[in-house]
């Protein structure tokens, strides 16, 4: 490696995906001469990571400090996903300016829709930023498909999904005495679901709150339903109404991802509401933890049971199969060998990673 690398994006908390990711490589690449750019939330005390305030326009003493000639890889989604009219041109103004090449990983599977309602403005940042990016990096096919085909993006384009295993050290953490004490009131129920995301319609908190609602009247069941907030996004009277009535709902906010694989042993089934989802990093993590998973049918779907985002009838009908069903055997044995093909996916991953910027750790 003859360059300076530096991975630029969110760190935890808040819990999103991003900045999970982003978390989880830079443990994975701790003894990598790396420099780490947080954009807001670190907790680490890594000596490698810079802390800046993008919207006080920080990023510009790091760039001056450590950008010249650097390889810079972007998490962040201000210069390209969502282009920011003031960000976007300092950031090209400053690339142009001090050579540093940027790598582009693009997480956000919703881009390719939300980019057919970009004004004038917006389309015009976008296509200068596609056009300033030295290399990407996308987390799927249909990202690739769609940069190449429609965007017509001419530079070379690596699809790395956003999945990395856990590190050893991380399962080793014990759950902390205030988080359990927390998760009590979910544990006593005997069928306990849990799913992921935030207080926004579009991840499917309601439907899901709302099928086990289904399902409980139905059936019978005692059924608890583990809500885990990430906090990035709230829309408090979303939140009231996915909460009102049901004291059979927890909710935990801002729970870090190590203990996340400590909480998911303890349920029954794992559901992924999202409606736009890129990968769905949880989903898998579920998967390693041998807890089932039902999931909207885009992102990873394999070794789950899908269903099309808002179809509250088909989520409580994969819901009951999961919980109540006769083949529970059947499929923890089948979670076990997707278990195993994502292990080996995720460290593929992490050495295409390696590859692509020039990490030679080996």
């Amino acid at each position: 490696m003859n360059k300076r690398v530096i991975m630029f994006g969110p760190l935890p908390p808040p819990y999103g995906g991003v900045s999970v990711f982003v978390s989880s490589l830079m443990t994975h690449l701790k003894n990598a001469p790396i420099q780490i750019w947080a954009l807001h939330g670190s907790e680490t005390e890594d000596p490698r990571v810079v802390r800046i305030k993008h919207r006080r326009l920080e990023v510009l003493d790091a760039l001056r400090k450590y950008g010249s000639g650097a390889r810079i890889v972007d998490f962040s989604h201000f210069h390209l996903e969502y282009p920011h009219q003031i960000l976007l041109p300092i950031w090209l103004t400053a690339k142009l300016t001090l050579g540093f090449e940027w790598f582009k990983y693009i997480l956000d599977g919703s881009l390719p829709e939300r980019y057919q309602r970009f004004n004038p403005l917006q389309r015009r940042l976008f296509r200068a930023a596609i056009n300033a990016v030295d290399e990407f990096i996308v987390v799927s096919e249909e990202l690739r498909d769609w940069l190449r085909n429609d965007i017509k993006a001419k530079q070379k384009i690596t699809v790395i999904p956003c999945l990395l295993t856990i590190p050893d050290e991380v399962l080793r953490l014990p759950l902390p005495d205030e988080t359990r004490a927390q998760l009590g009131p979910f544990l006593k129920y005997p069928q306990r679901v849990c799913s992921i995301g935030t207080f926004i319609a579009s991840y499917g908190f309601k439907h899901a709150a709302s099928a086990i609602e289904k399902l409980r009247k139905e059936t019978g069941e005692d059924i608890g339903l583990l809500l885990l907030d990430g906090t990035f996004a709230l829309k408090p009277e979303y939140r009231d109404q996915v909460l009102a009535g049901r004291d059979w709902i927890t909710v935990l906010s801002n729970v870090p991802n190590p203990e996340v694989y400590q909480i998911l042993p303890e349920c029954n089934l794992f559901v992924r509401a999202f409606g736009s989802e890129s990968y769905g990093i949880s989903r898998v993590e579920s998967i390693w933890c041998g807890v089932p998973v039902v999931a909207t049918d885009v992102g990873e779907t394999r070794g789950m049971r899908v269903y099309h985002f808002g179809e509250e009838d088909r989520l409580v009908e994969l819901i009951r199969e999961a919980l109540l069903g006769s083949d529970k055997a059947e499929l923890l044995s089948e979670l076990k060998n997707w278990s195993e093909q994502y292990r080996s996916e995720a460290e593929e991953n992490l050495r295409r990673f390696k590859a692509t910027l020039g990490l030679d750790l080996d």
